[in-house]
């Protein structure tokens, strides 16, 4: 049954965002994906690293809804979509059963990004959806949007970003977040430049001024402090800033992709945290990888879907109010691979 909203005095309108909480998780899935396929396409050991990833990777059988509750998408069109799902199953490893089984139903997602890669392949664009944005979910009325995954799993999550939009999602990909710790580890360590010293909340972690090289849990804990800061959360979108620009950099270095001994030990370390719809497997990766090739830091956009601010629900929900105008707007640039255009005129605040 939809719900009604009732608007608070704490209502704040705003347009795009630039992603806080979540930027960090963004970031990673993304640069993930993008290592992963320029990995693949590596050299007289692409067997090995291919057979590596697809044996460590799983399989969700049940990725997508009916077709026919699905947009059209023109055959001309030759861009692809990608939606992306951060899960933390706490479960080490291995997705829960019921996640390969049965689409992950009972579960909520975490955090939900969809990247699209237009028909040229001149860059990649990412855009992270807040998980507490009011939206319509088929069978279900009006819910969180994270909620989807609860009522009916992956095919549900799919449907409602798919209707959202009006655009079709070529491929699925869940990432459990426990794989980030490899990840920073498998690439030795990134660089960044700290500005001001800081002791992350909760912890002994000191982060004095210089050239820090940061790995594991300490990189984490980097791009998530804000409690230390007088700014707050302005800061800690600095630090993730920075970090994001590291991480990059550092995958798409030379020195990265042409050692084969770190890119194998990326793949081997992260592809068993990756779950992925039957069609992304390394044969996929690499043809994205190749198109990809010319890809530079530059090139990969990250924004946050607009929102007209914060509310609560009938139900005492605190709730993001779906910006519907841009929605529109945002399904009609990729559909039109015009994103470059939209982000012109609608740039990050």
């Amino acid at each position: 049954m939809t719900k009604n909203l009732e608007f608070g005095d704490g209502y704040m309108p705003r347009r795009l965002t630039r992603p806080k909480r979540n930027r960090v998780r963004t970031i990673i899935i993304v640069a993930l994906v993008m290592v992963l396929a320029a990995g693949l396409t590596s050299g007289g050991y692409v067997l090995n690293l291919a057979n590596t990833f697809n044996k460590q990777t799983q399989q969700l059988t049940n990725a997508f809804p009916e077709e026919e509750t699905r947009p059209v998408k023109d055959p001309s069109d030759g861009s692809i979509n990608m939606l992306l799902m951060g899960i933390d199953s706490g479960t080490g490893k291995q997705a829960p059963t019921e996640l390969l089984s049965h689409g992950g139903t009972g579960q909520r997602s975490d955090s939900l990004m969809f990247v699209h890669i237009p028909g040229d392949r001149s860059g990649v664009y990412v855009m992270s959806i807040v998980r507490d944005m009011w939206t319509e979910i088929p069978g279900h009325g009006m819910n969180k949007i994270n909620a989807a995954m609860s009522f009916g799993g992956v095919p549900l999550v799919v449907q409602t970003v798919e209707g959202l939009f009006d655009t079709k999602i070529d491929h699925v990909a869940l990432i459990d977040f426990q794989g980030f710790r490899d990840l920073s580890t498998a690439l030795g360590g990134v660089t960044v430049k700290n500005e001001i010293p800081f002791t992350a909340n909760d912890t002994d972690y000191f982060y004095p001024v210089g050239d820090l090289t940061l790995e594991g849990d300490r990189a984490l804990r980097f791009v998530r402090e804000r409690k230390s800061f007088v700014n707050g959360d302005y800061q800690r979108v600095q630090n993730q800033q920075k970090f994001i620009k590291a991480v990059i950099a550092k995958m798409l270095a030379a020195d990265t992709l042409t050692n084969p001994t770190k890119i194998f030990e990326v793949i081997d370390k992260v592809s068993p945290y990756l779950t992925l719809d039957s069609g992304l497997d390394a044969s996929a990766a690499a043809g994205i990888g190749l198109q990809l090739k010319g890809l530079r830091p530059k090139d990969v956009k990250m924004f946050t879907l607009p929102t007209l601010g914060s509310g609560k629900s009938a139900d005492g929900q605190s709730i993001e109010l779906k910006d519907s105008a841009a929605i529109d707007a945002i399904g009609k640039a990729m559909r039109t691979d015009s994103l470059t255009k939209y982000l012109a005129d609608n740039p990050p605040k």
